[in-house]
């Protein structure tokens, strides 16, 4: 059985290791200051940090080769926007805008409501603003058509009097007057009208925009601003106001790294308690205190080092990579309470160098094996198509590395200092020396807090701690039971069961309103327009990319019945066209436009009267019809995922080339790619953590059994996560990538563990395996919730998704750790160490 271990590799780490031990507890200050040194100098990045954030949404948290992108990008090239004709439905982007909805639980379209509503308008295009000396108001920055400001619908057709409410036979969703067509359904909500005559018979809610050029960002930015301070401090008794403007999810969003600033002091300080009450020992020498309090140093070190030299470089900070300083809290610590396990089984009679030697020999390759899983998996997930995975994982793994370089060299150091205290007898806060054994008319409380050093004489080793006691004589032996092994396939089966239920209504897709903080009045905005404008969805322009024979009656048959095909989505409205328009108008004015030439005589004239669809029309040099697009208006009946996805096979099948957009569409594109980008991910961290274990885990079948806690805990993490209302997106991906560096962890000391026990039994193995490392397991699951726990106060979301999933992780990974892989081990023969 011999062939099937492969632990060469493993052998010669020991031996290094066990060297750089000795080493560095021969040296220990040289390798406890220069840490120091560098993670200072390194920290100096700190600096630019303000200037290298970057906090875009769209660059961030949508795919950043996006389908939606390249066909933006078509659109502005090929229709490019005329400022003097400003046209919301044909904006390549969400533009720049303010806007709010007045809501009344009764009637909206009464005079004594609408007056409010009248007034309320009023102050918004009276505010002036100053910037830079000079006075400017909204005239100044609106969006205009033909040298006016753009208005709102509702108040044009009222003529800004509200009294004039009453004398206006208002249609939905569309009302015509003069010629003119205003699209109520963008201005009314919660309508209530007759299906008939299409009368409206009340309202509820009114929306208004404002729209501004995006010439002078500073005064548009400005203006915005002035918005949300007028309207939030605006009270009204009969109307309830919620707002909004196109930069208010950035401007929120970018708060949420503010709101965790608190946290972060909040999860060190309960970290160092509990690292320091779970190596506390009552023995005033062998307390491991200050390892302690220097094994959280080490992570804060690692996060300062990491951090500042990714800033010095240059590279961007997205907020996501904010989580990073409590993901290797949880990581450092996990190391440190390992060393300190390992530490503990040396003698004590030994000189430091020896006892530094013998711990890194136990744990240094066991702690190598958990950075080396955690750092390949971060860095696969850079491979990611979202902005925001990828700098969370570029800062992670980089902090991953300096912590186990710091925990190896600082960590180490510390160690071997706190051990010359302890070879001296030396009480751990006065450094004095103190008695082992109590003297003869000594108090009790003398006892306690000035005695301290013995040890076991058969051993030469510490006392072990009450909890390892309990994993060696009750917990182990009473896992290893038939009784108890069946029982534990039960709760293994119900768990896969509930989890694979999970992975089955997992959703996907990032709410961009779970960006902004809990309480921020966006989300009353977002749902204000839900409660009252759910009916109608987006205007989706459709681009013609070919020269196309309008003209020709039979070639447009084929566009029409392109057209008859969007319309015959059970989500698509209407279809309104420039050359329907220009048709009319010529059988209104008796043209015939049904050769090329007459077609391209009459369109100039019918391009003058209604300029708007001027910015439809792509020509060429010598007049031609280049390209084109039309606008097809879709109901709320659909995910806006499903309305672009069906609109884009409808327009694949189309003989005509057609492209079809809108600029939510940019966001709605995780969809078509955050699926298989995860698994895709996934599958290949999973091979690398295959790979590292072969190549470090001196038998083949333990490093099976090691990847199948990885795919067994990703499993059950994306199956909880989706019952506990956690969507599949770019924050999520983030934890899931996370996760399989994570999972492995605690699986790996276990399966390291009970391969090099040298008891000949599975089951004694299996004991012996828990009782060494069965309660640093637990201290290292404990003081990383514990390190994350902080964050389910945040008002944020992208934190909140990270607790929830880093808690998932942990107890997941407890779990297969201390209780389904020790079971597992033992029902399978396993190769005999070497």
């Amino acid at each position: 059985m011999a062939r099937c271990q492969i632990n060469y590799t493993e052998k010669a780490l020991r031996m290094c290791f066990e060297r750089m031990g000795h080493f560095i507890g021969s040296r220990p200050w040289w390798f406890l200051i220069t840490p120091l040194l560098l993670s200072t100098s390194l920290g100096s990045g700190f600096y630019f940090l303000k200037g290298r954030t970057s906090n875009n949404i769209e660059e961030q948290f949508t795919p950043v080769d996006g389908k939606a992108k390249m066909e933006r990008k078509y659109i502005e090239e090929t229709f490019p926007g005329n400022d003097s004709m400003f046209s919301r439905l044909r904006l390549s982007t969400s533009g720049s805008y303010a806007t709010l909805i007045a809501a009344s639980d009764r009637n909206i379209l009464k005079a004594e409501p609408l007056k409010e509503v009248l007034d309320l308008d009023l102050k918004v295009r009276s505010m002036v603003m100053q910037l830079d000396h000079q006075s400017f108001d909204y005239v100044s920055v609106c969006a205009e058509v033909m040298g006016f400001c753009i208005s709102n619908a509702i108040l044009d057709i009222i003529k800004y009097n509200a009294n004039n409410i009453d004398t206006v036979n208002l249609t939905f969703p569309w009302y015509h007057s003069n010629s003119r067509r205003f699209p109520l359904h963008l201005s009314l909500g919660s309508v209530k009208w007759n299906r008939e005559s299409s009368v409206v018979e009340s309202a509820k809610a009114v929306q208004l925009h404002y729209y501004l050029r995006k010439n002078d960002k500073a005064k548009t930015d400005l203006w915005l601003e002035s918005f949300i301070r007028l309207v939030s401090n605006d009270s009204s008794t009969s109307i309830q106001v919620s707002y909004s403007t196109s930069m208010s999810m950035q401007w929120e969003f970018e708060k949420s790294p503010i709101s965790v600033i608190s946290l972060f002091s909040m999860a060190y300080t309960i970290a160092i308690t509990f690292s320091i009450i779970s190596c506390w020992r009552l023995d005033n020498v062998w307390t491991k205190v200050w390892v302690a309090f220097c094994g959280v140093l080490t992570t804060g070190l690692a996060v300062l080092s990491s951090f500042g030299a990714l800033l010095l470089l240059g590279q961007p900070f997205v907020m996501t990579a904010a989580s990073c300083p409590f993901l290797i809290l949880g990581i450092g610590l996990d190391d440190m309470f390992i060393m300190i396990s390992c530490w503990q089984k040396t003698r004590v009679v030994d000189s430091v160098p020896d006892r530094l030697a013998g711990t890194y020999k136990e744990a240094a390759v066991s702690i190598t094996i958990t950075t080396l899983t955690d750092a390949l998996a971060l860095f696969l997930g850079y491979s990611s198509p979202f902005g925001s995975v990828r700098s969370f994982c570029l800062y992670a793994v980089l902090s991953v590395c300096f912590c186990y370089l710091y925990s190896i060299t600082f960590l180490g150091a510390c160690m071997a200092l706190n051990g010359r205290r302890e070879a001296g007898n030396k009480h751990w806060f006065t450094c004095a020396k103190i008695p082992e054994d109590v003297a003869s008319g000594n108090s009790k409380a003398f006892s306690i807090c000035c005695v301290g050093g013995s040890y076991d004489r058969m051993t030469g080793k510490e006392g072990a701690e009450p909890v390892s006691h309990v994993f060696k004589q009750f917990y182990g032996p009473f896992l290893t039971r038939r009784l108890t092994k069946a029982f534990v396939f039960i709760i293994y089966t119900g768990y896969l069961a509930l989890s694979v239920y999970g992975c089955l209504k997992l959703k996907e897709g990032l709410d961009v309103r779970n960006l902004a903080m809990d309480d921020s009045y966006i989300i009353n905005y977002y749902n204000s327009q839900r409660q009252h404008f759910s009916e109608y969805s987006y205007s989706v322009m459709v681009a013609v990319k070919q020269p196309f024979p309008y003209w020709d009656k039979d070639e447009h048959k084929h566009l029409l019945s392109c057209i008859s095909k969007f319309e015959s989505l059970s989500f698509v409205n209407s279809t309104f066209a420039w050359f329907f328009v220009f048709q009319q108008y010529a059988n209104e004015t008796n043209l015939n436009i049904s050769s090329q030439e007459a077609f391209q005589t009459h369109l100039p004239h019918f391009l003058e009267l209604n300029r708007m669809f001027r910015q439809d029309i792509n020509f060429t040099s010598d007049n031609d019809i280049q390209a084109s697009r039309f606008f097809i208006q879709t109901l709320n009946r659909t995910r806006g995922k499903d309305i672009m996805i069906g609109l884009r096979e409808a327009a694949a099948e189309c003989p005509v080339g057609l492209l079809v957009y809108h600029p939510a569409f940019i966001y709605f594109d995780q969809y078509t790619v955050i699926k298989d980008a995860t698994i895709q991910t996934l599958l290949v961290a999973v091979l690398a953590m295959l790979l590292v274990s072969l190549i470090l885990i001196p038998n083949l079948l333990c490093s099976a059994w090691v990847v199948f806690a990885v795919c067994s805990v990703i499993v059950g993490v994306t199956g909880f996560m989706a019952l506990w209302g956690v969507n599949l997106d770019s924050i999520s991906m983030i934890n899931l990538v996370m996760c399989v560096g994570f999972s492995v962890d605690f699986s790996v000391h276990i399966s390291y563990s009970f391969v090099s026990s040298t008891k000949s039994n599975a089951n004694e193995k299996a004991i012996d395996a828990l009782s060494h490392l069965g309660y640093p397991i637990l201290q290292g699951a404990l003081s990383t919730v514990l390190g994350v726990v902080v964050l389910c106060m945040s008002g944020s979301y992208i934190f909140r998704t990270f607790f929830k999933i880093v808690f998932l992780v942990i107890a997941f990974g407890l779990i297969h750790g201390l209780v389904f892989i020790p079971v597992f081990l033992t029902l399978f023969k396993v190769c005999k160490w070497c």
